[in-house]
């Protein structure tokens, strides 16, 4: 009899848990059943918020291209501006005769041309070259000079050009070389006269002969 009663209470337990677990596992199912519901909802939100926005977006895409056909209507209001501005450039053009209409004044000028040229002509023959010079010098003297001598009195007679003596012994010495001019010595000194100047000037280099040791 006490085997019987054993097995009988091990049964009623046996069948208590499982009851239990049943009981769990339904509460579990529902559980679930309930957060797939939530989820499935959540998942219909986010689709219908997304066909919204894709909606939005296109409507947003295609909104440009009536503002863009909008902009040229603005644009074209600029040449009017243009040919008010091409109007006042063609007034313009209509002044310019009248400036060419003036321009015949402008051969008047013209003898300006001939005046510089006259100055021209006159500095070049106010400014003769050092060979003219050196021999209009040599025919004014009537004794022996030296280049040292012939170059202080073109100095003092040309103050504005500047004359040395070096330039002046090699100008004399292309005078020498084409018989324009003579060359004498006295001494370690030389001196130069015109070709045409008389011998009898020879006599008096004596005389200068100191100075052109000063030389």
């Amino acid at each position: 009899m006490s085997e019987n009663v054993s097995a009988t209470e091990l049964a009623s337990q046996y069948t208590a848990q499982v009851t239990a677990d049943l009981e769990r596992n339904v509460k579990e199912q529902e559980r679930v059943s309930a957060e797939i519901a939530a989820l499935n909802e959540q998942l219909a939100a986010l689709q219908h918020d997304h066909s919204v926005l894709v909606s939005i977006r296109q409507a947003i895409d295609a909104a440009p291209a009536p503002a863009s056909t909008g902009q040229p209507s603005d644009s074209v209001s600029v040449p009017a501006p243009r040919k008010k501005a091409a109007a006042r450039s063609g007034t313009g053009k209509r002044t310019q005769p009248k400036k060419t209409a003036s321009q015949p004044a402008r051969p008047a000028e013209k003898p300006a041309g001939p005046k510089r040229a006259g100055k021209a002509e006159a500095t070049s023959t106010a400014q003769p070259t050092l060979v003219d010079l050196v021999r209009h010098h040599l025919a004014e003297q009537k004794e022996p000079r030296s280049a040292a001598e012939i170059a202080a009195a073109l100095g003092r007679s040309h103050p504005e050009r500047t004359v040395k003596a070096t330039v002046v012994r090699t100008t004399l010495e292309g005078l020498v070389a084409k018989t324009q001019a003579q060359r004498s010595k006295q001494g370690s000194s030389v001196f130069y006269t015109a070709a045409d100047a008389p011998k009898q000037a020879t006599p008096a280099q004596g005389e200068d002969q100191p100075a052109s040791a000063d030389a």
